[in-house]
């Protein structure tokens, strides 16, 4: 028997912002923590959700989220919600100020350490109905967060873990497409491939949803479709409306699981001695990965180019490669300086990330170092 549970209330649409202040009331948040980055800040998108809000006007702003999410950046950021008696969250930002303020509303409401909430070490049934709200206002187009059940957050050993539960979904997602328009060609780019990552890993997923599957295929062609318009022409007002509601179908398919791209972005993205861009990540190893499942799942790989309109003897990895490039992004992990002596270790954490066990294909720490040294 499979368990189908969707999800969160969801507003989409230029100009949906507007509204927030009727939002906030409606759950009962009256002293918000607004959580976002340096560069969301200086972008002017915080004051301008803020201008349309009375209770977000005078809330006090976390902006110290780094590009993925710490235990120090949430309790730094927990230091805040309790400072001022906050009574919810609202996150302005790509995934890294949604998943952090994730983190907060957890240890708002539960005990801590962080730790004792990852998925991998039983914490799943120990997060509850208590967990602080959270509006998700997404300003990216990639990593679907906003109807995310987790969060990945870095701890203080290093260790880049999964909080998952239904309870970690932000009770609202405000998704404007008005907030994307300036976002930057390559953040486009890396957010855009992020989602179309998702899209293809849930789908091949073999879990039972078929609701999901559905979702992932629909999103999947619409990113397709529209990232290299958006990636061209930010202001193109169709495109990025067409990427906000691909990227938000990608997180909607979190349900299913994800897979061995992840299992390997997840610690990559935890190393300390090279800062690394998840949505890049994907892209450089979402390749690898499709010569790596295709053995398992070659009727899905055949639903995909069906529904991508591609000839039927379309090799995906490769196809994905030129889009890749096409999209002006790095073609290998050694381009974004990864070093390779890490590879052993990081193959040997992907057997134990939350994503692996949902890959289409079971893989060992020999094969997950394979798909690096072919990604190198």
């Amino acid at each position: 028997m499979a368990l189908i549970t969707y999800l969160t209330t969801v507003k989409f649409g230029y100009g949906e912002i507007d509204g927030i202040a009727a939002d906030l009331a409606g759950l009962g948040v009256a002293r918000p923590l607004i959580i976002a980055d340096k560069g969301i800040v200086a972008a002017g998108l915080v004051a301008k959700v803020q201008a349309v809000s009375p209770a977000l006007a005078t809330a006090p702003v976390f902006e110290g989220t780094p590009t993925n999410p710490t235990e120090e950046a949430v309790e730094a950021a927990l230091g805040l919600y309790r400072e001022h008696g906050c009574d919810g969250l609202v996150a302005i930002g790509g995934g890294s100020p949604i998943d952090l303020a994730k983190g907060v509303a957890l240890l708002a409401t539960h005990d801590g350490p962080l730790e004792t909430y990852a998925a991998i070490l039983g914490g799943i049934p120990k997060v509850t109905s208590a967990v602080a709200p959270v509006i998700a206002v997404p300003t990216t187009s990639g990593t679907g967060s906003e109807v995310g059940r987790a969060a990945l957050i870095t701890l203080k050993d290093s260790r880049k873990l999964g909080f998952i539960s239904p309870h970690l979904i932000p009770r609202l997602a405000i998704c404007d497409p008005e907030l994307t328009l300036g976002l930057p060609a390559w953040l486009t780019a890396a957010t855009g491939m992020d989602a179309v990552t998702h899209c293809i890993e849930t789908y091949l997923s073999p879990r039972e949803n078929p609701p999901a599957e559905a979702i992932a295929l629909d999103g999947l062609k619409r990113a397709v479709a529209f990232i290299e318009r958006a990636v061209k022409d930010g202001s193109d007002r169709e495109a990025r409306k067409e990427m906000m509601m691909a990227a938000l179908q990608g997180g909607l398919t979190f349900q299913k699981g994800l897979g061995a791209v992840h299992a390997l972005s997840h610690p990559l993205g935890g190393l300390k001695e090279v800062s690394l861009h998840h949505g890049t990540l994907n892209a450089v190893l979402l390749p690898a990965v499709l010569r790596f499942n295709e053995p398992d799942a070659k009727a899905k790989y055949a639903e995909i180019r069906k529904v991508l309109d591609l000839p039927a003897d379309t090799d995906l990895a490769t196809w994905i490669a030129a889009l890749v490039a096409r999209l002006g992004m790095p073609a290998s992990l050694s381009a974004m300086g990864l070093p390779r002596g890490v590879i052993p270790a990081i193959a040997e954490a992907a057997t134990k990330d939350h994503s692996s066990a949902t890959n289409p294909r079971p893989a060992t720490a020999a094969d997950y170092a394979a798909m690096l040294e072919a990604s190198f």
